[in-house]
C-alpha cells in the first residue's frame, strides 16, 4: 500500500460483471459528505462493461477512481485493491451495497477512531447493521439474516456488512485467503486477534442472490459450507465447487450434482476418518442450536432483548454439552444430510 494521505478511506469493491451495480453504487457513495473517499474497483475479468462504465461515470460523481485487474476470487480482488490503496482507511465493499445515511462513513469512521483509541494495541474493525433490501418488510428468513449479522458470535459475520478497518490493521490481519471463504476466515481472524465494532449506520444489500439462486438451496449450500470450513474439512470440496454456480452468475442454484458427489467422498473415508467427520459435524451442529432459539426471538419480535437466545445459552447449551448431546445432534445431522443428498 502506499501512503499518500489525500483521502480519508478507500472504498474497495471486488467486481465481475457488475455493470448493472455500478450506477447505484457510485451514487451511493457520492451521497456521503464529510469524508474525502477514492474508490478502488478491483475487477476479476468483467465481460459486460463493468469497467468501462465505472469509467464513465466516476468523474460526473466527483469520485476519484482507480481500477486494478486480474484473477477472479473475492479474496485476490480485495487484496489487490487495499494494496492499490492511499488513505488511512480501507472499506471492503460488495458491489451491491448501499447506504442511506450520508454520514454513514463519518460516523463509522468517527466510532472506529474511538475505538481504536480505547484497544490501544488490539487490531480493530468495524461492521455496518445489515438491512436487505426489500420494497416492504423483508420475510422472515431475511430478517433472520439480518438481526443474526448484527450478534458477536462466531459464523455471524460477512461480507455484505462492509469490512472497515486502518491499514495498520489491515497489515496485522490480512491478506484475505485467496481460497474459498475469505470473509469468513478473515472475519474469524479479526474475532481471535483483535476487536469487531458493529456501525449503527444501516448498509442496505440486495437479496438478489437468495431471489435468483433460490433460498432452500442457498440455505442448504451454506449449512454444508460452514460445517466443513468450521472442521476443517474444506479439503472434501476439491473441484466439486465448480458443480454449483458462483459469484457473478445469474442461475437458479443447482446442487442435484454436488451433494451426492460430497456424501460419496465422505462415504469413501477410511472407517476412522468417516468417523471422526461425523462426530466433529454433530459437535459443530450441536452448537449451532442457538440459531433455532434466535429465530424465535425473531419470530416474536424479541431479537433485541434476545430472551430465548439467552436461555438457550444459560439452560440447553449446558444440558447439550456433552457427549450424549453431540450423538443426537449427530445422528440428526446423517438423517438430514441423506434425505438431501439422496
Amino acid at each position: 500500500m502506499s501512503s499518500e494521505p489525500s483521502f480519508d478511506l478507500s472504498v474497495v469493491v471486488p467486481v465481475l460483471d457488475e455493470r448493472e451495480q455500478i450506477a447505484p453504487l457510485f451514487e451511493s457513495l457520492r451521497r456521503q459528505i464529510e469524508v474525502r473517499i477514492e474508490v478502488i474497483l478491483s475487477d476479476g475479468g468483467s465481460s459486460d462493461g463493468t469497467v468501462e462504465l465505472a469509467r464513465t461515470l466516476a468523474a460526473p460523481a466527483a469520485l476519484p477512481l482507480t481500477v486494478v485487474t486480474g484473477t477472479r476470487g473475492r479474496g485476490a480482488q480485495m487484496n489487490r485493491g487495499a494494496a492499490a490503496s492511499r488513505s488511512p482507511h480501507v472499506l471492503f465493499l460488495h458491489a451491491d451495497s448501499r447506504f442511506t445515511d450520508p454520514r454513514a462513513l463519518r460516523s463509522a469512521l468517527d466510532r472506529l477512531a474511538a475505538a481504536e483509541t480505547r484497544h490501544c494495541d488490539t487490531p480493530v474493525a468495524g461492521r455496518f447493521s445489515l438491512i436487505f433490501a426489500f420494497d416492504r418488510t423483508p420475510p422472515l428468513p431475511y430478517r433472520f439474516y439480518q438481526y443474526k449479522a448484527r450478534l458477536d458470535r462466531p459464523g455471524c459475520t460477512h461480507g455484505d456488512q462492509g469490512f472497515l478497518l486502518s491499514r495498520h490493521a489491515f497489515e496485522r490481519l490480512g491478506p484475505f485467503p485467496e481460497t474459498f471463504m475469505e470473509d469468513n476466515v478473515f472475519a474469524e481472524r479479526v474475532r481471535e486477534q483483535g476487536a469487531w465494532l458493529l456501525f449503527p449506520s444501516e448498509i442496505l444489500t440486495s437479496p438478489r442472490r437468495f431471489l435468483v439462486e433460490g433460498l432452500r438451496p442457498r440455505q442448504t449450500l451454506n449449512a454444508v459450507l460452514m460445517n466443513l470450513y468450521w472442521i476443517g474439512r474444506l479439503d472434501l470440496l476439491g473441484d466439486l465447487e465448480r458443480t454449483y454456480r458462483r459469484h457473478g452468475s445469474t442461475e437458479r442454484l443447482d446442487l442435484s450434482a454436488f451433494l451426492p458427489a460430497l456424501r460419496e467422498r465422505i462415504e469413501r473415508l477410511p472407517t476412522g476418518e468417516r468417523s471422526r467427520f461425523w462426530q466433529e459435524t454433530g459437535s459443530y451442529v450441536r452448537s449451532q442450536a442457538w440459531q433455532l432459539a434466535f429465530l424465535t426471538d425473531v419470530v416474536l419480535g424479541q431479537e433485541k432483548k434476545g430472551i430465548c437466545l439467552t436461555l438457550h445459552d444459560g439452560i440447553f447449551d449446558r444440558l447439550t454439552d456433552n457427549a450424549l448431546g453431540r450423538r443426537i445432534a449427530t445422528l440428526l445431522t446423517k438423517c438430514w444430510f441423506r434425505m438431501v443428498a439422496g
